[in-house]
């Protein structure tokens, strides 16, 4: 019996990973053969889902051709049961990326096989840096304002004065930065980040290539994710945020950092400071951090919100101060493959 490798796909992982599966079919053809099994979609993904996501999805080995022969399988949002173990008797290595019922897993690695999961995040480390360095661009350069502006009117090309006389300091031609919050280029610019772990080295680093003054707060990242951003070592929040012209709360949400920074450091950021937020907004007070932007102290530019869709009407949305984008910043073609990647490089050569 010639043993296989299996990819099983639901259309809701398609949905969130349209490139992914395919590039894991593309590496796996190249070592052998290969069932892959993608299956119609029967139901549209919702906003809010239903409380249990495998309501209704049979378990994978219901849409294998010859279960027997498979050795290595990957479930993409299909679920994996106890009776797939029997039904698949050769199997010695299994990746079930959304599997996280641990008294399943134990049952698995009982059978000895080997469990593959996922290590890190760092399938979208690159694609979310990237994309916080481009936000933090267009906040100090008010670049979507800007755009907006001038599909719609003349009078923003030339950014002179209306009575045609220069004022020091203020709108001058092709000056169109906003001189009452932070602006211009992110060299010598003070750049304060909350966290040092894979985003936030990566977004570091690009600063401090930049010619900006960087600076991190993280108690539980070791020396060398300072040394490899290029970034000083603070090791006290409360001085992180008081000189900060570009801070940025960068770490993952737990219930641990939720609420981390908290109302006393989103008060002592200087007037005028540019936000950054690209991982999770509820890591900050964002009462008080909306509270500030609208009262024109600070500007943002957000990825991520405390609660999102953010509604039609929202304050935040189009206002001067604000560039925002709809949490997009991760997901990346790029970020697709590296998914399957990170978990294909853990599987047995073949």
């Amino acid at each position: 019996m010639n043993m296989t490798s299996a990819i099983v796909v639901h259309p809701d992982f398609d949905l969130f990973w349209p490139w992914a599966a395919d590039r894991l079919h593309d590496l796996w053809r190249e070592q052998g053969p290969v069932e892959f099994v993608r299956l119609p979609s029967d139901r549209p993904y919702v906003w809010k889902p239903a409380a249990d996501p495998d309501e209704g999805k049979k378990a994978v080995h219901h849409f294998l051709s010859n279960p027997a022969a498979v050795e290595r399988l990957v479930c993409l949002n299909i679920p994996f049961s106890a009776e797939s173990l029997t039904a698949l008797p050769n199997l010695r290595e299994l990746a079930v990326p959304a599997l996280k019922d641990g008294v399943m897993i134990e049952k698995i690695e009982k059978a000895r096989i080997r469990f593959i999961r996922h290590l890190s995040e760092g399938f979208f480390g690159e694609s979310v840096s990237e994309f916080a360095f481009a936000l933090t661009l267009c906040g100090l350069r008010r670049i979507p304002q800007m755009h907006h502006r001038i599909i719609s009117s003349l009078n923003d090309w030339e950014h002179g004065q209306p009575d045609g006389i220069g004022k020091p300091g203020q709108r001058g031609h092709q000056f169109g930065d906003d001189p009452n919050f932070v602006n211009g280029t992110v060299a010598g610019k003070r750049v304060r980040i909350v966290g040092a772990g894979n985003i936030a080295s990566r977004y570091a680093s690009f600063c401090s290539f930049s010619g900006a003054e960087v600076t991190m707060w993280d108690p539980f990242a070791s020396e060398p994710c300072f040394h490899r951003a290029g970034a000083r070592r603070e090791h006290f929040l409360e001085r992180l945020v008081r000189d900060a012209e570009i801070f940025v709360p960068m770490v993952p949400l737990t219930p641990q950092t939720e609420g981390l920074v908290k109302t006393e450091h989103i008060a002592a950021l200087p007037q005028g400071c540019l936000v950054v937020m690209v991982t999770r907004a509820k890591i900050c007070d964002c009462d008080q951090l909306y509270r500030r932007v609208l009262n024109d102290e600070l500007a943002l530019a957000a990825d991520v919100f405390d609660h999102e869709p953010l509604e039609m009407g929202n304050a935040l949305l189009g206002r001067h101060n604000v560039v925002h984008t709809p949490h997009n910043a991760g997901r990346t073609k790029e970020a697709n493959w590296r998914f399957v990647e990170m978990l294909a490089d853990q599987f047995l050569p073949k």
